[in-house]
């Protein structure tokens, strides 16, 4: 009961917790699940609830989120148990808040288990560039990528953001591969050719797969184009 009642206290607005609640323009995406009509609620300012859709095949709309100590905290829509906490840095003004749901083995090793992981991305031209791709790896091992003619490698929980490929073909394709570390070898789980244009990012997540416990690679194609730098 008493991690309940505190993580409510971090949803309260800041006129009734006594906390300055800043507000964070937030987009949201799912990895992992069948149900494409997920949602989770946060409170806003003056506590009402504001649903915020948790779709697998494409961003949402930006919903206005109110951050206390630089923390969101959400709850299930549907039995409103404690879901899930973003920490989003003092200096973010918009962020894309990516969930996905934590492996079983995590949740029983857990103390205060959530049901969901959130990766937030600072939604930024600089950070996630027009054109270009955003990589994040929530795998538990190391993953290696070329993205046109970027070629990275994260250890789990890293992330970067690639502009798009300057070498890309008549038809603006650029080739995609991704491998994971499984030991001391290297086992490449996608490859494949993605068109590289101004007005479109790939957003583009390794994780494990909650049911088989298998790694994907999971890619999310989005239009909007990112939210200016706040000065």
């Amino acid at each position: 009961m008493r991690a309940l009642f505190l993580f409510l206290v971090l949803l309260l607005p800041a006129s009734v917790s006594g906390q300055e609640a800043r507000p964070v323009n937030c987009r949201f995406l799912r990895f992992g699940g069948s149900d494409d009509s997920a949602s989770v609620l946060a409170l806003s300012s003056k506590g009402a609830e504001a649903t915020c859709p948790l779709s697998t095949s494409s961003l949402s709309a930006p919903i206005v989120c109110f951050a206390a100590e630089n923390k969101i905290a959400f709850l299930s829509a549907g039995d409103r148990k404690p879901a899930a906490t973003a920490t989003i840095p003092g200096h973010v003004k918009s962020a894309i808040l990516v969930f996905v749901q934590a492996p079983r083995a995590a949740e029983s090793a857990s103390s205060t288990p959530l049901p969901w992981r959130i990766l937030v991305i600072e939604d930024s031209p600089k950070n996630f560039p027009d054109g270009g791709a955003f990589v994040a790896n929530f795998h538990d091992t190391d993953i290696r990528f070329i993205v046109g003619e970027h070629k990275g490698m994260l250890h789990p929980a890293g992330n970067h953001g690639y502009a798009m490929p300057a070498e890309r073909d008549a038809f603006n394709m650029a080739p995609v591969m991704f491998e994971f570390q499984q030991g001391e070898k290297w086992r490449t789980a996608n490859e494949s050719t993605l068109r590289f244009l101004p007005g479109m990012r790939y957003l583009i997540i390794a994780y494990t797969d909650p049911a088989s416990g298998r790694p994907r690679i999971s890619t999310c194609q989005d239009f909007t184009a990112p939210a200016p730098l706040v000065p």
